[in-house]
C-alpha cells in the first residue's frame, strides 16, 4: 500500500520529501507527530478544498494534536469518508495506527484525483463549447450550409475544403499576415488564458459601468413632462437594443490566433475614411450661437492680494511710548515732551509740545499748552 501512495503522490504532482520510501515508513509510523506527515496532509487537505469548495479546512498548527484531530474529523465527514476508523470512536485514538495514518493519506490521494478529473473534463466541455462557436462563425463567414451539426472534426473538414477552394482565386494582397507567428506550447496558452480571464473581468467591470450610465441617462429623459406620455415608446425603442448590450467580453484566445497584422494599426475616429462610414442626419445639424461661458484663464484677472507688500522701515518712526517724546497723531509719540503731566509740569506752560504734542491738534509748537500761554496755537 505504501507504494501504492508513492505512485498517488507522485500522479499528484506533490513534490515533498515523503515521494521517498525510506522516509515514508518512519513518518507514517509518527503521524501527527512527524511535521513531514503533517506538512503532506495539509498539502492534500488544501488541494481538495481549493478544487471542491468545501467549507471544512486543517489550518491549524501542527503542534496542537487535538485541534487537528477534530478538524480533520470534521474535513472527512464532509467528504463522506468511508473509513470507520477515521470518523467513529475517540477523537484522541485515531491515528495512533500506521495503517490508520496510511489509510488516510490514501482517501485524500483519491479525492483529489478524482477532482482534478473532472475539473480537467469541465475545461475541455468548455473549451469544446468555446472552439464549436468559433467554428460556427468560420463556417457562416464562409457560407457554408448545415452549420448546427456538432461535430467539429467535419465542421473543419468542410472548412478546410472550401478554403482551399477560395485561396487560388484571392489575391496575395487580400490577405494579411498574422498578428502572432509564434507557436505557443502548453504552458504559454495557460498562461495567455490567465492573462484573457484578467483583462476579461476588467473589461466586464467597464461596460457594467457604462450600461449603468446608459440606463440612467435614458431614464433622465423621461423627467419631462412631454416624455412622461411617451414612456412606452420610449421603452419599445430602447429595451430590444438595451438587453442586446452584454457586460461579458466574448474575446478568447482563438481571437488572438486569427488577429492579422492590420488589427494593430490605429486609425484615429476623426480620419476622413472613418467619418464616411459614421454619417447620419444627426451630424447635419449645426448648433447657433450659445453664450458665452469663458473659462479663459488668460482673461481672468489676477486676485488682490491678501496683506499688503511688506516695506521697510522708517528711520523716524516708531520712536518714544505713551509718555515720551516726540508727539501725538502728527508726531511721534503719545502726549508730547513737556505737555499734560510732563516737562514743565504746567498746564499753560510747556515745552515743545501741547496736549497732543508735536504737529498734533495745534500742530508746530503749539498745541493744547503750547510754548507759552493758553490761547496759542
Amino acid at each position: 500500500m505504501e507504494a501504492d501512495l508513492l505512485d498517488t503522490l507522485e500522479a499528484l504532482g506533490y513534490q515533498g520529501p515523503l515521494l521517498e520510501e525510506d522516509a515514508l515508513g518512519p513518518a507514517l509510523e509518527s503521524g501527527l507527530s512527524s511535521s513531514e506527515y503533517f506538512q503532506l496532509l495539509n498539502w492534500l487537505t488544501s488541494q481538495i478544498q481549493l478544487l471542491g469548495h468545501l467549507e471544512e479546512s486543517v489550518s491549524s498548527d501542527g503542534g496542537d494534536l487535538e485541534g487537528v484531530q477534530l478538524e480533520i474529523s470534521g474535513f472527512l465527514k464532509e467528504l463522506s469518508c468511508p473509513y470507520p476508523s477515521l470518523v467513529s470512536g475517540d477523537i484522541k485514538d485515531r491515528l495512533k495506527k500506521k495503517d490508520d495514518c496510511l489509510k488516510l493519506l490514501l482517501f485524500l490521494g483519491s479525492e483529489l484525483q478524482a477532482l482534478q478529473i473532472l475539473q480537467n473534463k469541465k475545461k475541455d466541455s468548455s473549451l469544446g463549447d468555446d472552439v464549436c462557436k468559433e467554428v460556427r462563425t468560420v463556417c457562416e463567414a464562409l457560407r457554408l450550409p448545415d452549420q448546427s451539426s456538432s461535430n467539429i472534426t467535419l465542421m473543419l473538414k468542410s472548412v478546410e475544403e472550401k478554403i482551399t477552394e477560395l485561396l487560388p482565386k484571392a489575391k496575395a494582397s487580400s490577405i494579411n499576415q498574422g498578428l502572432l507567428n509564434v507557436d505557443l506550447n502548453a504552458q504559454q496558452l495557460e498562461h495567455l488564458e490567465k492573462i484573457n480571464a484578467a483583462l476579461c473581468k476588467e473589461y466586464e467591470c467597464r461596460r457594467r459601468m457604462l450600461i449603468k450610465r446608459l440606463d440612467v441617462t435614458v431614464q433622465s429623459f423621461g423627467w419631462s413632462d412631454r416624455a412622461k406620455a411617451k414612456m412606452d415608446e420610449i421603452a419599445k425603442v430602447y429595451q430590444p437594443i438595451r438587453y442586446s448590450l452584454s457586460p461579458k467580453s466574448g474575446i478568447s484566445v482563438p481571437h488572438l490566433l486569427a488577429a492579422r497584422r492590420d488589427l494593430s494599426r490605429i486609425v484615429r475616429t476623426s480620419s476622413g475614411s472613418v467619418r464616411e462610414k459614421m454619417v447620419c442626419p444627426v451630424n447635419k445639424i449645426l448648433m447657433g450661437r450659445v453664450p458665452d461661458r469663458g473659462g479663459r484663464p488668460s482673461e481672468i484677472e489676477p486676485p488682490p492680494p491678501e496683506m499688503p507688500p511688506w516695506k521697510k522701515r522708517q528711520d523716524d518712526g516708531g520712536r518714544g511710548g505713551w509718555r515720551g517724546g516726540g508727539g501725538g497723531r502728527g508726531g511721534s509719540s503719545g502726549y508730547g515732551r513737556g505737555g499734560y503731566n510732563a516737562g514743565a509740569r504746567d498746564f499753560n506752560r510747556g515745552g515743545g509740545g501741547g496736549y497732543q504734542g508735536r504737529g498734533g491738534y495745534g500742530g508746530g509748537g503749539g498745541g493744547y499748552g503750547g510754548s507759552g500761554n493758553y490761547r496759542r496755537y
